[in-house]
């Protein structure tokens, strides 16, 4: 009933407001987003505006004009895409409501691991070197299988583009002692080219609470260095071989009943992929790819008198050799692949290396039965011992209305496997006396704890004889592009329903009077909302763009119970409870209804100067349940909604040189419950050669 009403508002609305977020230089604005090819949505070749899925690029152009230096800054400037932070400070990407978990981030096609309880820490990944970023929402498991639940961002490197040597070299400096530094060489002759990034950065940290000792985030420094190679020995057969190596390290301290403990931690990552594109004729065309990657980290904490008081490590390994072909059909592409994914993990609090060992296959047909017509049909089976496996199948439509207007709608089916944490941890609190234990595991340590007279009881409905379930969802997309002239206006209505979602439950209760605490399928959550961007062109040296999201993300569980009458809150001040009503539950931690972004480009070609606004607004949301009847609800605690703002300039100095100043968090918003996501006004001044 809502999704009919918010489709009928959507249609309504969709001429008269003009929202956007704008990625592309203005001189060229018209033609870039026409013409870009991406490869992510369907993993071949397709433009931009042709796509029946919710598809959005980033370009490098939006990058250097940002002023940004991590991929977690650029992406939380987008639409849509809402940057949170775990309680260890790591940065993840909130998609159509859904956690950074159910978000599959690819570098040039190839998966990055090392997640930290499901998130993946984005601000690992340089944007110095980045020739545009491919963001396909809603479900893709038809084609990318596990953590493509929400959807897909893929960071696409630069490659060498013309025979000449070429290159740059760039220095930011910024606030809180934070510098980056980095240089790239590209060259191409005859069949072989290349091209080699680096990138130096380091920072002070900053603290948003000077009442503790500890900082908010303390000072650390990395380095990422990329080579990657190109050999073309005929016209059909093209050879890629790409590396990129990963380290930090950073200040590890705590305290413990008044006491500082010193450490530090460090990360350290790299991988190795090889691709062989094989043109077999003008009809069908052959990849040959094999990728491994590893992930470290490890850290350790010394006592008052320097000694060892704890240390931890996790190292992961992924193999991934796949093999796909594309046929084209008259006007039609048929694709399909084979692979297979080899993982290990071995961690703090595993009782030694697990292993996962999954098969999987996919096909896709991209049908064109006439001129307005396009649809794409897809299914991927995923083979996997240790957890159901999956059959993910999604089907996308594209109606071309006239050359300016098309609609398009999708419905896919997503899934999440459960990863090595839910099914292998075996971790006892030491100061507390709880233990949470892995699904695969849970019997046999329940069993030792038994015979050891650490239980007091089991729950004795609890059973661990099936497997533990993945995550699944249904993704629902409705939209509509339109471009004419200087206007352009992409809209998408949005709904995912997710089952099976995986939690931890009490299975046995100690001695000590703590519990046991195991992983199963419980919750049922579902999202939904609607995304408007647009972008006007009042000419070629001055655009502007608004960007907004309405989004609702709730627990049905808790909607039925509130239905029932079995939710209750206590009033703040008469301290008497009363039952909560429908209209009372907010829905999930951590999710604003709206967010907005305004942006302003202007330049001025006599002097080589750009002016760059942008603003951001986010609603209130809540953090936790502050009013103890375990759900979010208006009676709660909440953030106050506000709004950001950055601002730059950018000057061409004669052909070579550029110079960037500005200033991100103009008006010095700061909040210390948002850790790594809010940092404060940070100015900056940034110097490029390009040669």
């Amino acid at each position: 009933m809502f999704l009919n009403k918010l489709g009928f508002i959507g249609l309504i609305l969709l001429p008269i407001f003009v929202f956007a977020q704008d990625d592309e230089n203005a001189t060229s604005l018209k033609i870039e987003q026409l013409s870009e090819v991406v490869v992510t949505a369907t993993r071949t070749e397709r433009l931009l505006s042709t796509l029946p899925l919710p598809t959005y690029v980033i370009t490098s152009t939006a990058i250097e004009r940002a002023g940004v230096t991590k991929l977690n800054e650029i992406l939380s400037q987008q639409t849509g895409l809402i940057t949170t932070a775990d309680f260890g400070g790591v940065e993840g990407i909130q998609m159509q409501g859904l956690d950074a978990a159910y978000t599959l981030i690819l570098m040039d096609g190839v998966p990055l691991v090392g997640r930290s309880a499901g998130t993946l820490d984005l601000s690992r990944v340089s944007v110095g070197n980045i020739e545009r970023i491919e963001i396909v929402k809603g479900a893709s498991s038809s084609l990318y299988g596990s953590e493509a639940l929400a959807g897909v961002i893929n960071i696409i490197t630069k490659k060498p583009k013309t025979d000449l040597l070429s290159g740059s070299f760039s220095y930011r400096y910024a606030t809180f002692n934070t510098m980056d530094a980095n240089a790239s060489l590209n060259w191409k002759k005859k069949k072989f080219s290349g091209t080699v990034f680096a990138d130096y950065f380091k920072s002070d940290g900053y603290d948003l609470d000077e009442t503790t000792v500890l900082k908010t985030v303390e000072p650390y420094q990395n380095i990422t260095i990329q080579p990657r190679f190109y050999f073309y020995f005929s016209e059909g057969l093209k050879l890629t071989m790409g590396t990129r190596y990963y380290h930090q390290k950073q200040d590890y301290k705590t305290v413990i009943e008044n006491k500082n403990y010193n450490g530090d931690a460090s990360i350290n990552e790299w991988d190795i992929q090889t691709k062989l594109e094989q043109r077999w004729n003008s009809n069908i065309n052959m990849d040959y790819e094999l990728y491994t990657t590893n992930y470290q980290n490890d850290s350790f904490l010394n006592g008052p008198d320097n000694e060892l008081f704890e240390e931890s490590f996790y190292n992961q390994w992924l193999f991934r050799p796949e093999i796909r072909a594309t046929f084209l059909i008259g006007k039609n592409k048929l694709t399909t692949g084979i692979g297979m994914n080899y993982e290990t993990l071995n961690r703090t609090y595993f009782e030694g290396k697990v292993v996962f060992n999954s098969q999987y296959a996919f096909i896709q047909y991209d049908y064109n039965p006439a001129d307005k017509w396009n649809i794409l049909a897809g299914l991927r089976y995923d083979n996997n011992k240790q957890y159901e496996s999956q059959l993910s199948p999604k089907l996308a439509i594209n109606f071309k209305i006239n050359t300016n207007l098309s609609l398009k709608s999708s419905i896919g089916y997503g899934f999440k496997a459960p990863d090595f944490r839910q099914l292998y941890f075996d971790f006892t609190n030491s100061s507390v006396g709880y233990t949470v234990l892995g699904y695969n595991i849970a019997e046999s340590q329940l069993n030792v704890l038994e015979s050891q007279g650490q239980l007091l009881y089991r729950i004795s409905e609890i059973s661990f004889e099936n497997p533990l379930k993945p995550e699944s969802s249904i993704n629902v997309n409705f939209g509509s592009f339109y471009q004419k002239d200087k206007l352009k206006i992409e809209a998408n209505l949005f709904y995912n329903s997710i089952s099976n979602l995986i939690d931890t439950r009490v299975v046995a209760q100690k001695t000590n009077g703590q519990n046991v605490f195991s992983y199963f399928n419980i919750d049922q959550i579902f999202t939904y909302g609607l995304e408007f961007n647009s972008t006007y062109n009042f000419s070629n040296d001055f655009n502007f763009s608004v960007g907004y999201q309405y989004l609702i993300a709730k627990d049905r569980s808790v909607v039925e119970a509130i239905e029932n009458g079995s939710v209750y809150a206590r009033d703040p001040v008469t301290l008497e409870s009363f039952q909560i009503k429908t209209t009372d539950y907010f829905g999930l931690l951590n999710r604003s209804k709206n967010t907005a972004n305004v942006k302003f480009y202007y330049t001025v070609p006599k002097i080589k100067t750009d002016f760059n606004l942008q603003i951001f607004y986010k609603s209130k949301y809540g953090l936790w349940d502050t009013n103890s009847n375990q759900i979010l609800d208006k009676y709660d605690d909440f953030v106050d909604g506000y709004a950001t703002a950055n601002v730059s300039f950018s000057k061409q100095i004669k052909e070579k040189f550029s110079l960037q100043l500005g200033v991100n968090n103009f008006f010095d918003f700061t909040n210390s419950q948002e850790i790594g996501t809010v940092s404060g006004r940070q100015i900056y001044g940034k110097l490029q050669f390009n040669y």
